[in-house]
């Protein structure tokens, strides 16, 4: 009688590994001078792509600075400084970046429907997109009015909505909701996370520490120089505090350096008053 050979098991297909996607925005020692003062003093970070990263600190401490060399237009930078794979303020970026700045960037004499219309012909947005938009931020019963007859948090929705419009794959939101109620901060935070879900990165600035709890990953930056680069849970962790304010007053009073999960590199330094820079134009992006 003859033996038949046993049949060798098949191995279970190895899964395919899942690629990480690249940081949206890396910095390395990146440093700016204004009038001869540095304002920002050699930070290194990255931002990850599809989430919501916090940039937090006191009001002077260079946040605005650090935004706009993000998005290109700050002068006087040193360092390395790349966004979306390419060098901070190239040409592409423009229809890729959303910027919203502190005071509302958008045409006053328009009304807020020609405002969207305008900024989506420049970006060469499909016609449908600006009553997405209007709906995206809670607008619809406002895109007749004139611009400069809203209410100042309206018109801040108006800045991010000119964000917007254009589906930007990274937005710079330089403290969105100051002066907002928090029921209107509550639905952009809101916002802000359904967008994330949705594939896009946020770099969010405030100066209101209760906000950290809203982000993915945070970076603190004091004086100019980044003090914690980590999420919310880590941070409060590696401090033992209770809260995002107590945690960033530990590391400022303490001396400690920037870690934790993103391991960039800094010191803290007494709290001193960063130049804020100026907007560029009325766009509510980079342009």
């Amino acid at each position: 009688m003859s033996s038949v050979p046993a049949t060798a098991p098949v191995p279970a297909p190895v899964p395919a590994p899942v690629p990480v996607p690249a940081p949206a925005v890396v910095a390395r020692d990146l440093a700016v001078r204004r009038g001869g003062r540095p304002v920002l003093h050699g930070v290194t970070f990255t931002v990850a792509a599809g989430a919501v990263t916090g940039l937090l600190g006191p009001s002077g401490g260079g946040k605005t600075t650090l935004l706009r060399a993000v998005v290109g237009v700050q002068a006087d930078v040193t360092g390395s400084l790349t966004v979306l794979g390419l060098p901070a303020g190239s040409p592409a970026l423009r229809a890729r970046t959303g910027y919203v700045t502190q005071s509302p960037s958008v045409y006053g004499d328009l009304t807020v429907r020609r405002n969207l219309r305008y900024f989506a012909d420049l970006l060469g947005a499909p016609p449908g997109r600006v009553d997405e938009t209007l709906a995206a931020v809670d607008l619809q019963g406002e895109a007749d009015r004139r611009t400069d007859a809203l209410s100042g948090g309206q018109r801040a929705r108006v800045s991010l909505a000119a964000a917007l419009v254009g589906s930007p794959d990274l937005l710079v939101l330089d403290e969105p909701t100051v002066g907002l109620d928090p029921v209107l901060r509550r639905d952009l935070w809101a916002l802000f996370h359904a967008l994330a879900d949705a594939g896009r990165t946020l770099l969010v600035s405030s100066h209101v520490m209760d906000e950290a709890r809203r982000c993915d990953h945070l970076l603190l930056l004091r004086d100019g120089r980044l003090v914690a680069d980590d999420t919310p849970a880590g941070l409060l962790a590696r401090t033992g505090a209770a809260d995002v304010e107590d945690a960033f007053l530990v590391l400022a009073e303490g001396g400690g350096a920037a870690g934790g999960t993103g391991g960039a590199t800094g010191a803290t330094g007494a709290v001193g008053a960063s130049g804020r820079g100026r907007h560029r134009g009325p766009a509510g992006g980079s342009r």
